[in-house]
């Protein structure tokens, strides 16, 4: 396709000349759509822009310009309708998009990302919790980013930033010394963290002074208390150790680990700097940086009691990782409901005069609850992951059971389809829309799911290992099923890169859907295997092609490959 969109957009630039205005093909590229249904064209040229730039009637524009299409190779037709330019391709350009994608070989994407660094935060759940369903989206959108950059030709740097330091170590001390033992925690590991953390918060409901002693128990952490850091590097590790277990189940692995914990001793230079600056401000005891200019509330750098605060704490991290890895891009994958927090940090990085503030981003996601409740350590309203897991593996492991399938690997099987279920639902809608959480939705397998992707997949491979590509299929013409679908896989470049500037996974699981449908109109409709001579060796290679692209999309989704199921 990039041969005859050249050419396209080198003749929509030389009209323009014509008429004595200026636009050059790289801008005129940016003019061109898909149209959704085929039956408009394979591409289109809206003119209602130029309209503006060359004064004349839109319909007039496209209807002069179709004159200049009458003889250019691979196109069948162009058509003027209205105020579009309808392009049609031909069918041997159709064969010759196929042969490009039988070539799986995407070096020059990455050659977009060649040399460069993203450094990205997710996951990063605080110690002494569990996994809980609230901690999947993060979780899940920040590796499918992660391997969208990875997949444009990026350094990534995935970083799995601890909440290991703050009042919340100090409630979970002063918990642990009142109500629980080493012995219990040896014995329930981190359930017994859990339930001494929702203790402390229905506690202190009744006895506010317990919030005076877990600020206290904090004090004593910050200014190293032996006895507090030896139980708070227990809890760290008891946390360490469950969360290794999930991130195993669902595939990923960091790059680095480190905590707030890391930062104590850098956040002295950053509040330092402020003060140098003239940044910092004294309001009621506690030092802010005045964001009102902004139309934002002052960010708090230190309490009453100089202990330090989030703010503090990831002003010094960003310095720390821009000074580590030179980073083009630091993100960091949190809750819609900490925009604010990250529009106040990095506008203080900004008024710091850091060269790199223009460089952070914050990767926003909706909030996820159940019963109309947000989910919640704290309350004890929480649904756990790896429940949530089970469920669906033991859903996916009955169905193919039922269907008396003897596969050797079908608990490998289902423990891809179960947790690919449950990724797929966190990465099919748009990142920053709120959920309420039901198992019907979460475990669904019928419908635009990932067990259908994962099927449709695992089908194209049976056809393949059922088939002999051998041969070749100059002499054959698509049909315009066959054509469809070359034409959406067509897009997997286009929609990587929309995928990476977005920030937004969901491109990629809408375009394996689409493609998914698609291919399963023409597994129907078309006869592959037994076909004979040039019609099967086609078919067969769109399959291929079908498999190879929707493997990168599970691949780039954080999701198993299931050659069968």
């Amino acid at each position: 396709m990039s041969d005859i969109k050249t050419t396209i957009c080198e003749k929509v630039s030389e009209y323009v000349a014509s008429k004595g205005a200026s636009l050059s093909p790289e801008e005129a590229v940016l003019l061109l759509e898909t149209p959704a249904d085929s039956k408009l064209g394979d591409l289109a040229l809206p003119c209602f822009k130029l309209s503006k730039t060359l004064r004349c009637r839109p319909d007039g524009i496209a209807s002069e310009l179709a004159l200049s299409f009458e003889s250019v190779e691979g196109l069948e037709r162009v058509e003027a309708v209205g105020g579009y330019l309808n392009f049609f391709f031909g069918s041997d350009k159709y064969k010759n998009d196929l042969s490009e994608l039988l070539k799986d070989d995407y070096s020059k994407l990455a050659e977009t990302g060649a040399g460069k660094t993203i450094v990205l935060d997710f996951s990063s759940p605080n110690i002494a919790k569990r996994f809980h369903l609230g901690h999947l989206g993060t979780t899940v959108i920040g590796n499918a980013v992660r391997n969208i950059y990875k997949f444009c030709g990026y350094n990534t740097v995935a970083l799995n930033y601890l909440g290991d330091w703050g009042t919340q170590n100090g409630k979970q001390i002063v918990a642990y010394k009142k109500w629980s033992s080493r012995e219990k925690l040896e014995s329930e590991g981190i359930k017994e963290l859990e339930r001494i953390y929702v203790l402390f918060g229905k506690e202190a409901e009744k006895d506010p002074s317990l919030n005076d002693q877990a600020r206290a128990a904090f004090r004593e952490l910050e200014n190293g208390n032996e006895e507090y850091l030896e139980i708070w590097q227990l809890f760290k590790d008891i946390s360490l150790r469950e969360y290794t277990k999930t991130y195993e189940r669902l595939g990923i692995d960091f790059d680095v680990w480190d905590g707030e914990s890391l930062y104590t001793d850098k956040m002295p230079a950053i509040v330092d700097e402020l003060r140098e600056k003239e940044l910092l401000k004294i309001d009621d005891g506690a030092s802010i940086v005045d964001l009102s200019e902004y139309n934002m509330p002052p960010a708090l750098i230190l309490k009453r009691d100089g202990s330090t605060l989030y703010p503090t704490r990831d002003i010094a991290a960003a310095n720390y990782r821009y000074n580590t890895y030179k980073f083009d891009k630091c993100a960091y994958v949190t809750s819609a409901g900490q925009s604010l927090h990250f529009a106040q940090w990095f506008k203080v990085t900004e008024m710091m005069g850091k060269e790199w503030a223009k460089d952070l981003v914050h990767i926003p996601y909706g909030t996820m609850s159940f019963g109309g409740e947000k989910l919640a350590s704290r309350t004890g309203n929480i649904i756990l992951l790896n429940d949530v897991f089970d469920e669906a593996v033991a859903k996916a492991r009955a169905i193919i059971e039922e269907k008396n399938v003897a596969h050797e690997n079908k608990e490998w099987i289902s423990e891809a389809v179960g947790i690919g279920a449950v990724v797929f639902s966190a990465l099919s809608s748009s990142r920053i829309k709120d959920t309420n959480f039901t198992w019907e939705g979460t475990l669904s397998f019928e419908g635009n799911t990932g067990p259908y992707v994962q099927y449709t997949y695992a089908r194209a491979a049976s056809v393949l290992r059922r088939g002999n590509s051998a041969g070749g299929y100059d002499g054959y013409t698509p049909e315009a099923t066959e054509t469809e679908l070359i034409r959406k896989l067509c897009e997997f470049e286009e929609t990587v890169k929309r995928a990476a500037n977005d920030y937004e996974p969901s491109h990629i699981s809408r375009f394996a859907l689409n493609v998914c449908t698609l291919f399963n109109q023409f597994y129907h409709n078309c006869r592959i295997l037994g076909s004979g001579g040039e019609t099967e060796q086609f078919r067969l290679a769109l399959t291929s092609a079908v498999r190879n692209i929707l493997g990168r999309c599970l691949d780039i989704l954080g999701m198993k490959r299931t050659e069968e199921i």
